[in-house]
C-alpha cells in the first residue's frame, strides 16, 4: 500500500511540476485508486499483485472515504467563494488621500465593502428627492459613506416645525432653503463630497434633464404627485429608485428597479390613495425618530446596491412599526400591465 501511495504522490508532483491541468492529474489518480479497488475485489487472496496493492480492500475504502470528504468540503467552500463578488480593481477617481483612508477605515476592514467597494462608493453620483424628514439622515449618511457627488433637490425653506425631526438643519438656519442648509450641513460631515444643490420644485420640466446626471435616485417626498413622477423618470431612464413613506408610527421602504426585473412604484401603488386615506406629516403627525430610522434604511439600501454587498430589497418591501417595534417584509411583483414599466417592458427596459 506504501508503495501505491508513493507511486501516487510522485505522479501528483511530476503533474504540478510539467503544468498538467489539474482534470488531468484528478482523472490519472482516479483510474489509479479504481484499478486498485478492482484488483482487491476480482483476485484471491495471496494473490501477488493483490498483496503489492495493499492486500486488503478495507484500508483502500477508508483511504478513499476520507478523500470524498475532503472533496465536499473543497467543493462547499469554493461555492462560498463563488457568492462573494469579484474584487473591482479599478479606480475611477483616483486612489484615496490619507484622510480618505482614515475616515473610510471602518468601511475598508468590512469585506463586503473593503477598497473596491469604496471606489465604488466614491465614483456614485446619487440623486436624492427631498431634503427633509427623510432626506436628513439620508443625506448625512450618503456624505459620511463617501459618496462622491449627492444631488439634493428641494424647494422648500427650513422653518422651527421641521426641527422636531429634520436633523440635517438647525435653529440659525430657519428661512434658508433647505438645500443650502443641507449642502452646508455635509460639507461638515465630509467635504470630499460634491454636492449638487437644487432650488425648486422637481416637475415634468426639469425631472429628465436633472435624472440624466445621476445613476442612482432616492424619493424621500412626502406626496403622491411628486412619487409618481419621480418613479416614471427613473423607469424612463432605466435608474435604480429606493423609495421609502413615513407616517405616524410607521415607515415602509423599497428599492424599485424594473430594468433589473423588479416592480416599479406604480406598480405597487398605480393610483392615488383617496382623500383622507394617507394624509401628510402635518395632518397625521409623525414620531420625530422615525424619519431617522427609515431615512437611515435608505441610506444602507444604496450603500449595498452601490458596493455589491449584502442582499437589497429587490422585490421585497420592507415595513418597520415603532410603535410596537415590530418590521415584516412583503413581497412584491411586477405588473404586467403597468402603466409606467408594463407593456412588454417597454418603458422598464430603459429605452
Amino acid at each position: 500500500m506504501a508503495l501505491v501511495l508513493l507511486i501516487a504522490v510522485l505522479l501528483l508532483a511530476l503533474g504540478l511540476i510539467l503544468g498538467v491541468p489539474r482534470k488531468v492529474i484528478i482523472a490519472v489518480l482516479a483510474v489509479l485508486i479504481l484499478s486498485i479497488l478492482l484488483i482487491q475485489l476480482t483476485l484471491p487472496e495471496g494473490n501477488g499483485l493483490r498483496q503489492a496493492t495493499g492486500g486488503s480492500i478495507q484500508a483502500w475504502l477508508i483511504l478513499l472515504g476520507g478523500l470524498v470528504l475532503v472533496a465536499l468540503y473543497a467543493l462547499v467552500i469554493a461555492a462560498l467563494k463563488r457568492r462573494v463578488p469579484e474584487p473591482d480593481t479599478t479606480t475611477p477617481q483616483g486612489p484615496f488621500s490619507a484622510d480618505e483612508l482614515q475616515r473610510y477605515a471602518r468601511h475598508i476592514v468590512l469585506r463586503e465593502i473593503g477598497g473596491s467597494g469604496q471606489q465604488r462608493l466614491k465614483s456614485a453620483r446619487v440623486l436624492v428627492i427631498g431634503a427633509g424628514g427623510l432626506g436628513s439622515p439620508l443625506l448625512m449618511y450618503l456624505a459620511a459613506a463617501g459618496v462622491g457627488t449627492i444631488g439634493i433637490i428641494d424647494d422648500d425653506v427650513v422653518s422651527l416645525s421641521n426641527l422636531q425631526r429634520q436633523i440635517l438643519h438647525s435653529v440659525d438656519r430657519i428661512g434658508m432653503a433647505k438645500v443650502f442648509s443641507a449642502e452646508q450641513g455635509l460639507k461638515a460631515i465630509n467635504p470630499n463630497t460634491a454636492v449638487q444643490a437644487y432650488n425648486r420644485r422637481l416637475d415634468e420640466e426639469n425631472a429628465e434633464t436633472l435624472f440624466a446626471e445621476f445613476d442612482m435616485v432616492l424619493d424621500g417626498t412626502d406626496n403622491f404627485t411628486t412619487r409618481q413622477l419621480v418613479n416614471k423618470t427613473a423607469v424612463a431612464q432605466g435608474l435604480p429608485l429606493i423609495a421609502a413613506a413615513i407616517s405616524q408610527w410607521e415607515g415602509q421602504i423599497s428599492l424599485y428597479h424594473p430594468k433589473s426585473g423588479t416592480p416599479c412604484y406604480a406598480c405597487i401603488f398605480p393610483q392615488a390613495p383617496a382623500d383622507g386615506l394617507a394624509p401628510s406629516c402635518a395632518e397625521a403627525g409623525v414620531m420625530g425618530a422615525l424619519p431617522g430610522v427609515m431615512g437611515s434604511m435608505m441610506a444602507v439600501e444604496a450603500i449595498k446596491a452601490i458596493t455589491g454587498a449584502g442582499q437589497g430589497l429587490r422585490g421585497e418591501m420592507l415595513i418597520y412599526d415603532a410603535l410596537y417595534g415590530e418590521s415584516r417584509k412583503l413581497k412584491i411583483v411586477r405588473r404586467a400591465d403597468c402603466h409606467v414599466c408594463g407593456a412588454g417592458d417597454r418603458a422598464g427596459a430603459g429605452k
